[in-house]
């Protein structure tokens, strides 16, 4: 670990480039747990913090079934007997273009946001094979769902008057995971600093999503921390390895760790190899007191409950359904600057 002076410098700061996402980490990985424990005040400050969500729930419920339906071929639509050509129903029609109008309308809004859910979902079923796992790289269908679902809810988080009267017209379950994926987004907007210049930020390819999920299941298995957590994890710090970027405060890799933190749990691996970083991740956690508390433990990787908040809601949302762990895979990368908010990854 980081000398005890270096940790008293750095705690609490905002470690990570990812601080500067508007749904991104706020900062890195690097705090001694020990000291974390004796950090962390007794009793939540606030009634927002005395009303935490709930642990990721364990429950995976069957998920809806496909709402498509298809033109009949082959039926006789114009003079002289020509056959018509197949009438596109509404889910099969062109996915959003990555500009597309965001609505400021209660009832449209909450029908753009259903809409899109269920034609990302059934864009994922067609990548995993329904169900499985995902095979190469996200089809264009699904990138461009992801974006606009993206899009959608970073607008909710920032208008919470349309939100709530739009949820409210959202089937339940949706509903649901709409107020988490807001509140998730709206915590962490409200702790971003603005940058002046968005070029700073290195931004790759991520690693496939069925690696990552490999990796995740692997150090689950040898240190109890549930996969949906490690994932949240790396999601909300570098949008799934995509930020490449080190911190301004030198935190590395897809998991943003300080160098004398990864020194002590990274077991002898590479900072920058996402198998290693999430096995570095799990033992860190475990250590600081996960699976038994999540909370206590993610406070300990980052000093934000907002943060935590944001992880726990996120990982909630990829047990209900496992579909979400892939949508968030596909959602991309946003800066917010002194001119404004500017999206750096995606088409």
């Amino acid at each position: 670990m980081d000398s005890g002076t270096e940790i008293s410098r750095r705690r609490g700061r905002l470690a990570s480039w990812a601080a500067l996402l508007a749904v991104a980490a706020l900062a890195a990985c690097g705090t001694d747990p020990a000291s974390t424990a004796a950090a962390a005040p007794s009793a939540p400050a606030s009634a927002a913090e005395r009303t935490p969500p709930p642990p990721p729930s364990t429950g995976k419920p069957g998920k809806p079934g496909k709402t498509r339906q298809s033109g009949k071929a082959g039926e006789s639509g114009e003079a002289g007997g020509r056959a018509a050509a197949p009438s596109a129903s509404p889910d099969e029609a062109a996915p959003p273009a990555p500009d597309e109008r965001i609505p400021r309308d209660p009832a449209k809004l909450a029908k753009a946001l259903e809409t899109t859910t269920r034609r990302l979902h059934d864009a994922i079923d067609d990548w995993t094979g329904d169900g499985g796992t995902a095979k190469g790289g996200p089809p264009r269908a699904v990138v461009l769902q992801a974006l606009y679902q993206q899009r959608i809810y970073r607008f909710t988080a920032r208008n919470p008057g349309v939100a709530s009267r739009a949820f409210a017209r959202l089937p339940a379950r949706l509903a649901a995971e709409a107020r988490d994926n807001t509140t998730a987004i709206r915590g962490l907007l409200e702790l971003a600093h603005p940058v002046k210049d968005a070029s700073k930020f290195r931004i790759e390819e991520p690693p496939a999503a069925s690696a990552l999920l490999r990796h995740f299941k692997k150090a689950e298995r040898r240190f109890g921390v549930e996969w949906e957590v490690l994932a949240s994890v790396m999601f909300a710090e570098t949008k799934f390895g995509r930020v490449r970027s080190p911190s301004y405060v030198g935190a590395k890799g897809p998991m943003q760790f300080m160098p004398g933190t990864w020194k002590a749990y990274g077991m002898g691996g590479d900072i920058h190899d996402p198998g290693d970083a999430v096995m570095a991740a799990a033992n860190y956690l475990h250590a600081s007191g996960a699976p038994r508390d999540y909370r206590r433990a993610l406070y300990a990787y980052n000093h934000s409950r907002a943060y935590v908040d944001a992880i726990l809601l996120h990982a909630r949302q990829i047990k209900r359904d496992p579909r979400n762990y892939y949508a968030y895979y596909n959602w991309q990368v946003f800066v917010i600057t002194t001119k404004g908010e500017r999206r750096i990854s995606g088409p």
